[in-house]
């Protein structure tokens, strides 16, 4: 098995590892032999995020094999660039004494990261072979709630004192290099109190001569964040300012880390994510998910549907007479529904996107309103002209045809009202308009097209 599997490691240049079928296979392989010397060869190549990829492409029964042969040995980024799902799943096979040294080793946000996904039991453990420093930093950062600024926050961060000048800041961070954190963009300035009052963009300290004061160069006002912010409200407020990094500070305004652009940018990935799949009524689609989880996060909803699509069906069935007296009904309906629930999708999408980013407010609300039902009566008018000429001349029927447009008409009205009305409506009573909009306006635009086009095709044809 070495001499087949050895050498797809080393085709690892053309494409990602994960990607290799061949490669992926070897890994699979080796791990269900047992075979740690041979994972060790296949792996060693491999930087950091190829290997957390890898880790997230194999079965969990590989990824977990994996952990108890050679976790001790595997790189202390690793559970950082592992998705939370396949992170809690192996975290439990790897030895204490690893995961320790990995929340001594990275960045206290990656740190709490980490932490967070490990069960309490073992997190006991872990923290009580950690050094004090590690310890304090991830019970501090585990106190704030999931998904907010003090999750996200780096404890480590370069600070001065207002009366320092350029050189004094170079040479003490060429001394004290190993206590500066991995990757930082500003350094900020503070009063005596600790409290920031201005910050120096790292390409600007090594533009400026050596005596020139920092209070000359810094730039102020300074946006800060709180620590129990919410993450999207932080994200939001980085794009708006478009800002690399911000100071977090305590309820005394006192500076106590800060927040970088790496984590915003998964935010806000994750955010983006978040409210698409919510927008299909799914509130997880992890590649790891079982089958089990897969439907119990996503038959709720589709109950919910189920319920509405009775309740069209009822409207149906109270014209069951006229569609019995002409068959052109039951094949033109579908039509009417279909073409408003996509209106209704087109409005949903703009104003989910738009409360999600903040830009539909109560105050602009009437005009988004008033644009989006001019937009939906404007496309209901083209499209029922253009349907009304091919009904004329399918069925020969004018009076049919006329009944199309105007359902058309109407239908597409209401779809615009309730693409936009529906989630501000779920938004003003607390819900989550990305979570349960799409089935009640699919609701609104079943029943509305079956009623307007059924009730005026019995009015205009049978009365």
């Amino acid at each position: 098995m070495s001499t087949e599997n050895e050498p797809a490691a080393a085709d690892n240049t053309r494409r990602a590892p994960s990607e290799d079928p061949h490669f992926i296979a070897g890994i699979i392989g080796a791990a269900g032999d047992h075979d740690a010397p041979l994972l060790r060869r296949m792996i060693a190549p491999l930087g950091t995020p190829d290997l957390a990829d890898v880790i997230e492409h194999v079965p969990l029964e590989t990824a977990l094999t994996i952990a108890r042969l050679i976790g001790s040995e595997l790189p202390v980024e690793l559970l950082a660039d592992l998705s939370w799902e396949r992170r809690e799943e192996i975290l439990t096979e790897l030895p204490d004494d690893y995961v320790s040294r990995v929340l001594g080793e990275l960045d206290t946000d990656d740190a709490a990261a980490v932490a967070a996904d490990i069960d309490e039991e073992q997190l006991g453990r872990v923290l009580a072979a950690a050094d004090d420093d590690t310890r304090l930093a991830v019970e501090e950062a585990l106190s704030f709630e999931e998904e907010t600024a003090g999750r996200l926050m780096q404890r480590e961060y370069v600070a001065a004192p207002e009366g320092d000048k350029v050189g004094d800041v170079i040479d003490r961070m060429r001394v004290d290099s190993a206590e500066l954190p991995d990757e930082f963009f500003e350094i900020y300035i503070v009063d005596a109190a600790m409290r920031p009052i201005g910050a120096v963009r790292v390409s600007s300290l090594l533009r400026t001569k050596r005596e020139t004061p920092l209070t000359e160069i810094m730039r102020s006002p300074l946006i800060l964040i709180r620590p129990e912010m919410d993450q999207e409200e932080v994200a939001q407020t980085f794009q708006k300012y478009h800002m690399v990094s911000a100071p977090v500070v305590d309820e005394a305004g006192r500076l106590t880390g800060m927040v970088t652009v790496d984590d915003i940018v998964d935010v806000i990935s994750e955010e983006n994510e978040e409210d698409l799949l919510r927008l299909a009524g799914v509130s997880e689609a992890a590649q790891t998910d079982s089958v089990f989880r897969s439907v119990k996060a996503r038959a709720p909803w589709l109950l919910v549907n189920l319920l509405t699509a009775v309740v069209a069906s009822t409207v149906i069935s109270a014209f069951e007479g006229s569609i019995n007296r002409l068959v052109a009904l039951a094949v033109l309906m579908p039509i009417v529904a279909s073409m408003g629930g996509n209106a209704g999708t087109q409005a949903l999408a703009v104003a989910v996107r738009a409360i999600a980013s903040r830009d539909l407010t109560e105050g602009n609300a009437p005009r988004y309103v008033l644009r989006e039902a001019l937009t939906a009566i404007s496309n209901g008018f083209i499209f029922a002209l253009v349907l009304a000429v091919v009904v004329a001349v399918w069925f020969q029927d004018v009076l049919l045809a006329s009944a199309m447009a105007l359902a058309i008409v109407i239908n597409f009205a209401c779809a615009g009202l309730a693409g936009i009305l529906v989630p501000l409506t779920l938004r003003r009573y607390g819900a989550d308009p990305a979570v349960s909009s799409s089935v009640f306006v699919t609701f609104v635009t079943d029943v509305v097209g079956f009623l307007a086009f059924l009730g005026l095709a019995t009015l205009i044809l049978f009365v």
